[in-house]
């Protein structure tokens, strides 16, 4: 008889039965998702030495592979062992643009700030060009921020660069080969101040001069590609690329291992077959996938055989599949 079921479907309420559910997994625990991902990525060979280049060299890493290899973890990776705080995360898709990576000026908000202090104070017209008024209303993004660190490098992720629009990634380009750029909105008050206090990213006021960013320390950029499209040869050649493998039956069991307790060795071997076979098959599954089955499967509650063919009808599904 399966108690694996915690909403049974039947229309009677239990207060108790949410109270034998057990802890998430900890690629489910919030508080934790960064460390979790950074402890069980497991680097393919040539990764370790490319990244060291990037290092040396000042470059970008260009991360490509199918869903759920583990290209953005490898940011996550180089940021917990190299003990380079948090990282610095801009998710790609079709409408994103150059400025979002590098600021964001909510001129809406200093806007409505000014006309609430016309109505509180109608006879005194605020100076909306003083510079302790605009930097209130600019944060720095993910490569903004990560070019105002001083000292020790950010890392920065820059995720799925292939949903962009086909002119970001050498705007990226140039950005980078430049190691600075401009906040029209400041550069515009030189005659009034020099420096200005922004925002980063991470809450923290920072000093921003002629209205000019300038890296201080180039970051570890990590910018992942499912290869959905070309990127152009110009931003290619001046990035250090990795080709993220589908992982084998060994390095599946490994992160299996780091992430769960993996003593149950007849259940993981099962679900390991069952997974290789269906990628055998030209199926496309992510490791993720196998961690959410395996997870269900050894939470040391009672489960039918048809329960667990359900399981991975559910959690073994091809991502591509219509």
């Amino acid at each position: 008889m399966s108690d694996w079921r915690i909403y049974r479907g039947d229309g009677r309420p239990d207060p108790n039965r949410l109270a034998a559910r057990p802890d998430a997994p900890g690629w489910r625990q919030f508080d934790r998702i960064a460390q979790t991902r950074a402890e069980s990525f497991q680097p393919p060979p040539g990764v370790v030495e490319a990244v060291n280049a990037a290092l040396y060299l000042r470059r970008p890493v260009l991360v490509t592979g199918d869903p759920g290899t583990g290209k953005s973890s490898l940011a996550y990776a180089v940021a917990h062992e190299l003990d380079l705080g948090r990282v610095l995360k801009w998710e790609i898709n079709s409408r994103s643009t150059l400025t979002q990576g590098l600021y964001d000026y909510d001129a809406l908000a200093r806007l409505r700030d000014a006309n609430l202090r016309r109505l509180q104070s109608p006879d005194d017209q605020p100076d909306l060009t003083a510079p302790e008024d605009i930097g209130r209303y600019i944060t720095l993004g993910p490569i903004g921020t990560a070019f105002m660190a001083g000292g020790r490098p950010r890392v920065v992720l820059i995720d799925e660069i292939d949903k962009s629009d086909v002119d970001l990634p050498n705007d990226l380009l140039h950005v980078f080969e430049d190691g600075r750029f401009e906040i029209p909105e400041l550069v515009r008050l030189q005659d009034v101040s020099s420096s200005v206090s922004v925002r980063t990213s991470d809450g923290q006021p920072v000093q921003v001069t002629g209205g000019v960013v300038r890296c201080g320390e180039f970051p570890v950029v990590i910018i992942t590609s499912n290869g959905e499209r070309d990127l152009p040869p110009a931003f290619l050649r001046r990035c250090l690329r990795i080709d993220l493998p589908r992982p084998d039956i060994a390095m599946l069991r490994a992160i299996v291992a780091r992430h769960i307790d993996a003593t149950n060795e007849a259940e993981l071997t099962a679900l390991l077959q069952v997974f290789d076979e269906k990628r055998q098959r030209g199926e496309m599954l992510a490791t993720d996938q196998l961690l959410n089955a395996f997870f269900l499967v050894t939470r040391g509650r009672t489960m039918s055989e048809a329960d667990r063919e359900a399981i991975e009808k559910i959690l073994l599904r091809e991502l591509d599949a219509r």
